[in-house]
């Protein structure tokens, strides 16, 4: 980091600080990116350069804290914002909240950054809707908080402009707003029942026992940390079975288990209760042998099934002492039959992974089991893992705590697929958060520019009242003379543009490197420009004027009467057409002929347009493009044409489909490295870097492939990254080295090698 950046980040921590000093609002779990956007636009729009500069315009103008918050608490709402959301909830949420209420009992919904009110009186009226007025009144409170004092403000007073209320819909406007002058005035009686307050989620206690909770674009612009502070308070706030109603914009719930999704397009999720419950433990039970001995028959199902499993297991006693150990455990810990018995703190396990005899006091003490996740553990001679401990109580028939098990997992290949997914998720949360915040941006400034619109139509206006007086004014004062002057001059001027214009267009055609010949409603040449001259011999002014169907040029211009008659009388484009033709030199050349009609302002017909292109040298490329993909789809040699990031095949040639025994749509859906058993996905991945990274141009090997029908042949692969390719590829040579021909030193010898 340089010594400007060092500063820079200072003095935006120092100006952070003088605002939750001077107005008592911490921006400090706002996301730091969103944040100095923000601040940096209304840097601009002050005219000043540098942190430290707009802190001292802060302290000489305090006026500025006002413009300044309501450009970083961005206040875009609107009623109804994003309606199909709300019909959900007003379809599927409302009436669940009000059966589980019943009839008669309280209903608390809270709106946090609720803005200037437009989302807790959409609340309002969607709750009076189904209730009545009355009913609405006695039972329901919406607590409605925000950081911004002037929007609360605003808010309270519940006046809105006709623009504000467009969303709104017609009944429900009539209904709950009252029309004074240009301004709409919410309900009196239902404003009475929104609560509105300032208050912080980050920082300050949520408020208790609601069934509702509306949080609508608010978590996209905090740190992850900050989420995570924030989402336990949203669950607490809520009552069992309460409902969270989200912005569009918002997925951070997508990996929470403290809610379950109840429209997850709409946002809408329900809480997730943590009470600790735990059930009595149960028994396995057989039906007694002819011998009478069921005992025995269970107890070796017990071991079996536990010996058996690929969890690792582990009896703690209540005196500490290891009392069981499965066989998986047993190898994983390197756990001795002499070991069965000892004080469980005098083993390794009892501190590696991690430190397990604290846990299990824990557990004792509390009776409930205690999950740790995603432990590394390393084994000498072996790669790293990732375990997941779970450390339970043991209940007796009679429901008392006999000993503590330990349950080993291993999550290593879960616990890499949620490092990708988390990185993913954050990378796209990154992402809707810029959109959301450049939308909301948009939106604010549409606003203002409406409201400038409004106030410029008014302006235009009194000019055109104004301009209409002079132009009377004018006419009565202007005589014959001046407007026959003006008129002359006039004429000469579009003259002169005239005759530029066409000295312009004649210049445009000639210059075109293809060639462009215009002709009239008669098929006469109108225009032939200087591409057409160096190729047919034929000067503009020879063929101007001629018939051109008569031209005697070395293209076969007789079979173009046709195309050129249907145009005249349809008045629409032809198809394309190439032909054989020869140049004023000799030399053949194919030719694309493209052939529209010529239309003026009037969309009458008058004439035909035509391209002529040379396309040689593209017709060559082309025929030696396909000769040589179907001598590469037709040959023996498998090839592969691989995704770089997957591995997995987007084409093959008709000997790999052959060879490997499996049509070209299953070996889309497989990864090349899934077809050796001799190496895994992590070795491939490993092998193919430095080709992929730029560091080697190919790399050849030897290996072992499998075919549809399990058989396994050995192979040597070269493979080559084109990362120019649009998209980039991965194309494999591959063939069998079961037997390889050697040529011997007498130049007529030749002799079968194993591969």
């Amino acid at each position: 980091m340089t010594k400007n950046m060092e500063d820079a980040d200072s003095d935006f921590g120092s100006l952070i600080r003088h605002i939750q000093e001077s107005r008592g609002i911490d921006f400090r779990g706002y996301k730091r990116t969103s944040l100095e956007r923000r601040i940096r636009r209304r840097m601009e729009e002050v005219g000043c350069d540098s942190f430290a500069a707009y802190h001292a315009f802060l302290e000489a103008h305090p006026q500025e804290f006002v413009d300044l918050l309501n450009t970083v608490l961005i206040n875009v709402t609107s009623f109804f914002r994003d309606s199909d959301a709300w019909d959900v909830l007003r379809r599927d949420v409302v009436p669940r909240i009000l059966e589980r209420k019943g009839s008669n009992g309280p209903i608390r919904i809270w709106s946090v950054g609720c803005a200037s009110g437009e989302e807790p009186y959409s609340l309002a009226m969607l709750f009076a809707e189904v209730l009545g007025t009355t009913d609405f009144c006695r039972r329901v409170k919406i607590y409605a908080t925000d950081l911004d004092d002037a929007a609360l403000n605003t808010a309270r007073h519940a006046t809105y402009a006709s623009r504000e209320v467009e969303s709104v819909p017609q009944p429900l406007l009539e209904r709950y707003f009252e029309r004074t002058n240009n301004h709409y005035v919410f309900q009196r009686e239902l404003r009475k029942c929104v609560i509105f307050g300032r208050h912080n989620v980050v920082s300050d206690a949520p408020i208790s026992r609601i069934d509702l909770l509306v949080c609508r674009n608010l978590l996209i612009y905090l740190e992850a940390d900050t989420q995570g502070i924030v989402l336990p308070r949203l669950h607490y706030a809520l009552v069992n079975d309460g409902f969270l109603f989200l912005g569009k914009a918002e997925t951070q719930l997508a990996r929470s288990r403290m809610f379950e999704p109840v429209d997850l397009k709409s946002r809408i999720f329900s809480k997730v209760p943590q009470e600790w419950r735990r059930t009595a433990g149960g028994s396995l039970a057989l039906a007694n042998d002819a011998a009478g001995t069921r005992a025995n028959q269970q107890a070796r199902l017990l071991e079996s099934i536990v010996d058996s499993s690929s969890t690792g297991y582990l009896a703690v006693n209540a005196e500490g002492v290891l009392v069981f150990a499965n066989v998986h455990a047993r190898r994983l810990f390197d756990i001795e039959e002499t070991d069965i018995g000892r004080p469980f703190h005098d083993l390794t396990i009892s501190y590696r992974p991690t430190e397990l005899r604290s846990r299990i006091e824990e557990v004792r003490n509390s009776g409930r089991m205690v999950r740790i996740e995603h432990q590394t553990f390393t084994r000498a001679g072996s790669e790293p893992v990732r375990l997941t401990i779970e450390v339970a109580p043991l209940y007796s028939r009679d429901g008392k705590a006999f000993a503590t098990l330990l349950s080993f997992f291993d999550t290593s290949r879960i616990f890499l697929l949620q490092q990708e997914i988390e990185a993913a998720q954050e990378s796209l949360e990154t992402t809707i958060e810029e959109l959301q915040s450049s939308n909301e941006e948009l939106e604010t400034t549409n606003e203002e520019l409406q409201s400038s619109n409004e106030e410029l139509e008014t302006t235009n206006e009194e000019l055109q009242s104004t301009n209409e007086e002079l132009e009377t004014m004018n006419e009565e004062l202007r005589s014959t003379n001046e407007e026959l002057e003006v008129a002359n001059e006039e004429m000469r001027r579009q003259s002169e543009e005239a005759g530029e214009y066409r000295r312009y267009s004649e210049s445009i055609l000639r210059s075109i490197d293809v060639g462009i010949i215009v002709l009239d409603e008669n098929l006469t040449v109108q225009s032939w420009n200087r591409w057409s001259e160096n190729i047919w011999g034929l000067r503009n002014e020879e063929v101007t004027g001629e018939p051109f169907l008569d031209l005697d040029i070395g293209l076969p211009v007789p079979r173009l009467r046709r195309p050129l008659q249907d145009i005249l009388k349809t008045q629409a484009p032809v198809d394309p057409v190439e032909m054989e033709a020869m140049d004023r030199r000799g030399r053949r050349i194919t030719c694309r002929i493209r052939m529209s009609p010529l239309l003026y302002d009037n969309r009458l017909d008058r004439g035909a347009v035509l391209i002529i292109e040379d396309v040689t040298e593209r017709a060559r490329s082309d025929a030696f493009a396909n000769y040589l993909g179907r001598i590469v789809g037709q040959s023996l040699n498998e090839v592969y044409f691989l995704d770089p990031i997957t591995f997995t095949f987007h084409l093959v040639n008709k000997g790999a489909e052959e060879k490997l025994g499996y049509s070209l749509d299953i070996l889309r859906q497989i990864p090349l490295h899934d077809m050796m058993p001799s190496i895994d996905a992590i070795a491939f991945d490993r092998l193919v870097a430095p080709l992929l990274s730029g560091e080697k141009a190919e790399i050849v090997f030897e290996t072992t492939i499998e075919r549809s029908d399990q058989s396994v042949r050995p192979v040597e692969i070269c493979m080559q990254y084109f990362a120019e390719e649009q998209p980039p590829i991965l194309v494999a040579l591959a063939h069998e080295v079961t037997e390889r021909q050697r040529i011997g030193s007498d130049g007529d010898k030749v002799e079968a090698m194993p591969g």
